[in-house]
């Protein structure tokens, strides 16, 4: 290269040093020490207020949306965390005791771990309202009923027992406070012979019970006032109290544990196709079958829809709601459409008092024949009473404001007369709560609408959900290992949904079968969605 040519490259060298110097110095003095953004379309730097106006704009516009939803933190700009996933095998809708156990038993009953999506759906992750921890937490074998004792054996076995079957690794072992010290009923002359006939129904179920004369209440419980009682019923195993909180969380710790997906929303609306069956009679019936679950997100407007297989509806009591978004109830009023689910709110109080010289550990869970009871919590001389109200002294239920009135005038006083001592009792604190009340016979409703072909219930409990959530749908435990019973299925109102012929009495065993609420219901369903599209992989 020549010595001209040298000298003219140096010359442009410093020239370009010189004003990429100056540039620089320049932007330093009117924007200070920042990087350089540059203009997509003319590469020259982008002012500082650009940015500010830009901020701004969206300050505003989130500011807006907040305004026009009071009370609520929804941004446009901002994505929900925790939307549920776009497809599931089985949905259960309500995350109380009740859909946490069947999560907890579906996912037990896989043959491969994670071969079947779970997703439950809660729309109160606080659980405020929810009817498990607002209950007084009791478990009992003295119902009138079979079916219903079987489950209650069945889930006091489970209790017992429970850090084998919820137990995670790595995790507190789990303290239900189980305190078995036993139902005493009380009965009147007027209903002595109804206790009599449940005490012949609750031995031959296996419930360990007894009869007591006046007598022998007084001489095991001298603070009893027994005037008025003609006889007593007194659960000597299986029988008294817990920590409704301490069983929820740990169903609910174990099923996700178990691959168990939860969602904080509300099921707001269903997808579903419709086929018309013809009837015997030549009457057209709407058939329905869901295909997606609409989900609405907390303090949002997002949704997410869901497609699924199966539905569980453990919506407590709401679960009508539910089946309102699927046309039942709607129907001609002599069809099986225009037949709603017999499942309201009813709303109950529960009271805590204190009082110092009341019942010591003794003291059983008592009821009284006036439909007072109590029941003693801790060791501080406080207890839980209660009672529930005349049918026509039902409570409103569109809020949960409890009612104090009601104590002064329709639980103090049968509770101070047949415990003397609770006249000295002050009340501390007292909360409301909703059973999930079945009109038709206030029992639980378990198995598939006969219109809605995936759809399965486990609801209509009327305050015994929570003692029998961990249960086997109408199981005992024999010595070759769970046996299901379809006894009694003859009687009014109780129908089997197996899809096949039943027989009064017929028994349906499954080795080794997990006690899971709804479980062999679910396992027909399930056997039958396996052989049709080989989806889901379950015994």
């Amino acid at each position: 290269m020549s010595t001209w040519r040298r000298l003219h490259v140096k010359v442009r060298t410093a020239h370009g040093l010189l004003t990429s110097r100056w540039e620089t110095q320049r932007h330093t003095w009117q924007y200070g020490h920042l990087a350089l953004c540059q203009n997509l379309s003319t590469g020259r730097p982008l002012r500082n207020d650009f940015f500010k106006d830009l901020e701004a704009q969206l300050a505003a516009m989130r500011k807006k949306a907040s305004d026009a939803l009071p009370g609520s933190s929804w941004s446009p700009l901002e994505i929900t965390p925790n939307l549920p996933p776009e497809r599931a095998d089985i949905v259960i809708v309500g995350g109380g005791v009740m859909g946490w156990s069947i999560a907890y038993w579906l996912k037990q009953k896989e043959r491969v771990r994670g071969g079947v999506k779970v997703v439950v759906v809660e729309k109160d992750p606080k659980y405020s309202q929810a009817s498990t921890v607002l209950s007084a937490g009791g478990i009992r074998q003295q119902f009138s009923l079979p079916e219903n004792i079987h489950l209650s054996l069945a889930s006091a076995d489970f209790m017992r027992n429970i850090n084998e079957h919820l137990g995670v690794i790595n995790e507190d072992p789990i303290d239900l406070q189980f305190n078995q010290s036993g139902y005493l009923f009380l009965a009147s002359e007027e209903v002595a012979h109804i206790m009599e006939e449940n005490y012949s129904t609750q031995r031959y179920a296996g419930a360990k019970v007894s009869l007591l004369s006046p007598t022998q209440v007084k001489e095991k419980f001298p603070w009893i006032n027994t005037d008025g009682v003609v006889l007593a019923s007194y659960g000597l195993e299986n029988e008294g109290w817990f920590d409704p909180w301490t069983l929820l969380n740990a169903f609910r710790r174990k099923a996700i544990s178990m691959g168990v997906i939860q969602c904080c929303g509300e099921v707001t609306d269903f997808k579903y196709t419709t086929n018309v069956m013809s009837t015997a009679d030549g009457d057209d019936v709407d058939l329905r079958r869901i295909r997606s679950v609409k989900v609405q997100m907390p303090n949002s407007l997002e949704y997410q829809p869901v497609e699924c297989a199966i539905v569980v509806n453990a919506a407590g009591a709401f679960s009508a709601k539910l089946t309102a978004m699927l046309g039942i109830g709607f129907g001609p009023k002599d069809s099986i459409a225009g037949i709603p689910l017999p499942v309201e709110p009813r709303k109950r109080y529960v009271y805590v008092v204190h009082c110092p010289d009341g019942p010591g550990l003794d003291s059983p869970f008592l009821i009284d024949y006036s439909g007072v009871y109590f029941r003693r919590e801790g060791l501080g001389g406080n207890y839980i009473v209660g009672r529930s109200p005349e049918e026509a002294e039902e409570p409103d239920t569109s809020n949960l404001e409890v009612d104090h009135q009601f104590f002064e005038d329709r639980v103090w006083p049968s509770l101070a007369s047949r415990v003397p001592v609770f006249e000295k009792l002050k009340v501390k604190s007292a909360w409301a709560g909703f059973y999930d009340y079945n009109t038709f016979d206030q029992n639980g409703i378990i198995g598939m609408h006969p219109l809605i072909n995936n759809m399965y219930f486990a609801t209509g409990f009327s305050g015994h959900g929570l003692q029998h959530s961990p249960a086997g749908a109408i199981c005992g435990r024999t010595d070759s290992g769970w046996k299901l019973y379809n006894a009694g299925l003859e009687r009014p109102g109780l129908q089997a949904h197996s899809g096949q012929g039943t027989h009064a009495g017929e028994e349906h065993r499954i080795e080794e079968l997990a006690p899971g609420l709804v479980t062999f219901t679910l396992l027909q369903m399930l056997n039958y969605y396996n052989f049709a599209h080989q989806s889901l992989v379950f015994l």
